[in-house]
């Protein structure tokens, strides 16, 4: 899982990549899924409770940095 220093908030970005409203909502799902499994499973892919739960909580703008290439 990426740390938040590898993410990157859209309005901050320079190339000002255009997202659409099903990017958003894929990442909505990917985040809210993250949030929903059980500690065995984040072990599984070395992720701790803090970790998900705090990107759960990210923004819709604040995107994974391979978004912006």
């Amino acid at each position: 899982m990426a740390t938040r220093s590898t993410y990157h908030s859209v309005t901050a970005s320079s190339d000002r990549r255009r997202f659409s409203l099903m990017d958003f909502l894929s990442l909505h799902r990917q985040r809210s899924a993250l949030a929903r499994l059980d500690d065995r499973a984040l072990e599984d892919i070395g992720v701790t409770r803090a970790q998900a739960e705090k990107e759960a909580k990210s923004g819709f703008w604040d995107v994974p940095e391979h978004w912006l290439k």
